[in-house]
């Protein structure tokens, strides 16, 4: 007899962007290991990001609870307009850049919605979920966050139940990159810690996606925590040509932050002395950019060579990877990025393409891709070897041999991910 196990998301299809995926997937797979998903998701969500092709990936016969969810952002939009959409997707301006609006935004966002803006939905849940786990059978509970209103919903099932209950964070809590944005006063910040505390220990296990969350959480609880990183699935037959370009592609949110001028410094300064780079050249931008950044990359003259996508489906991303000559990869230049393992990395990695990417010093980014051979890893201040890196992978471009060589990729399979799941469950 299998094992049922209710899951608590918010990012669910139609939901676009990284949240969605690693979920999704797990259930999956999980039936594989004799274990029946049952997903818990809002009703009626205000979806940064939709994505409906990610509908066709929702098993047939899967158990999906929904209660409807009163979300704040509609509001917010009428009052600040374009702003609400862009914070809802972590898009924050430079502090020196914001205006007045979007000030106030941050600061009633930080301040008056803690832990965020679904908090509202925590109470109608616990309601809802006590009295189906009691007629259906089920003693496990997963909760996964951001937003971390959601683990709230455990920690109240679990005292009010005595359930198993495991929490996931995708993401730190207090430490994540938006959390200095948000204005708080000390109460607030004082308030996200204690509710973090309760979480990290109640819960019976957490499960987090980098090793530096891992060792962070461990100063605060001594609950065991175990590492299960996002993952790639088998990619669906896609129809391709590679470039005939030399592409530079980056995929996913490029949020203000994540502006590596240096390497916008490099691409300028190849323009400049190789005759041929300017014909063969072009960076593609797929998904939405900051302001800062959009700036930044016109400022190096790199205007004529850029192409802003925007946002595409699941299945488009997919097709600009593979036929994409470079991906670039891009984390926020700070010590609280080091945890973050972005979910496009297995993808790219399976891409076969090679990759670029660059963020903090000793980043689980870099050694995930020294230890898979699928690319290198620069600091923002590594101008000299950045450069020498993209220009040997333009001469490999222009001989017609450019490839990527990975190895050791099957343990980031979903499948292998969601095998090491089953086990704590």
């Amino acid at each position: 007899m299998k094992k049922n196990v209710l899951i608590v998301t918010y990012y669910w299809p139609p939901a676009g962007g990284p949240g969605v995926q690693r979920w999704l997937k797990f259930v999956k797979y999980l039936p594989e290991f004799n274990i029946n998903p049952i997903v818990y998701i809002p009703e009626h969500a205000n979806y940064p990001l939709v994505d409906e092709s990610l509908l066709a990936d929702v098993p047939s016969n899967l158990t999906i609870l929904k209660k409807p969810i009163k979300e704040p952002y509609k509001l917010a939009r009428l009052l600040s307009g374009n702003k609400t959409n862009t914070i809802s997707k972590g898009i924050i301006t430079e502090e020196t850049k914001q205006s007045r609006v979007e000030r106030l935004m941050l600061y009633i966002r930080g301040n008056f919605f803690i832990p965020d803006a679904r908090k509202s939905w925590i109470k109608p849940s616990v309601s809802f979920l006590s009295d189906y786990i009691s007629k259906h059978n089920i003693d496990t509970v997963i909760t996964t966050g951001p937003p971390h209103s959601l683990h709230l919903i455990g920690l109240k099932l679990k005292t009010k139940l005595n359930i198993k209950w495991i929490a996931d964070f995708r993401d730190p809590w207090t430490t994540i990159g938006y959390h200095k944005e948000l204005k708080l006063t000390e109460s607030s910040e004082a308030k996200h810690k204690k509710l973090e505390s309760q979480v990290l220990n109640t819960a019976d296990d957490i499960i987090v996606t980098s090793n530096p969350t891992k060792v962070e959480f461990e100063a605060i609880t001594t609950k065991p925590i175990h590492v299960i990183t996002n993952g790639y699935d088998d990619m669906k037959t896609v129809d391709f040509s590679l470039d005939k370009k030399f592409t530079i592609s980056h995929i996913g949110s490029l949020l203000s932050k994540r502006n590596p001028k240096v390497l916008w410094q490099v691409l300028s300064d190849l323009e400049k002395e190789i005759p041929t780079f300017v014909n063969d050249f072009q960076l593609n931008i797929i998904g939405s950019i900051g302001m800062d950044v959009l700036q930044s990359i016109h400022n190096w003259g790199l205007g004529n060579y850029f192409n802003n996508v925007g946002y595409v489906s699941h299945s488009e991303a997919i097709k600009y990877q593979k036929q994409s000559q470079l991906l670039l990869l891009i984390e926020i230049d700070s010590d609280d990025t080091k945890c973050i393992i972005p979910g496009k990395l297995f993808e790219y990695m399976v891409s076969n393409r090679p990759i670029i990417a660059l963020g903090p010093e000793d980043s689980d980014v870099e050694k995930i891709l020294k230890s898979t051979n699928t690319g290198q890893y620069f600091l923002y201040n590594d101008y000299s070897n950045l450069k020498q890196t993209v220009l040997k992978h333009y001469e490999a471009f222009k001989n017609g041999n450019l490839q990527a060589h990975p190895i050791g990729l099957q343990k980031y399979s979903r499948r292998s991910l969601t095998e090491v799941l089953s086990k704590i469950i």
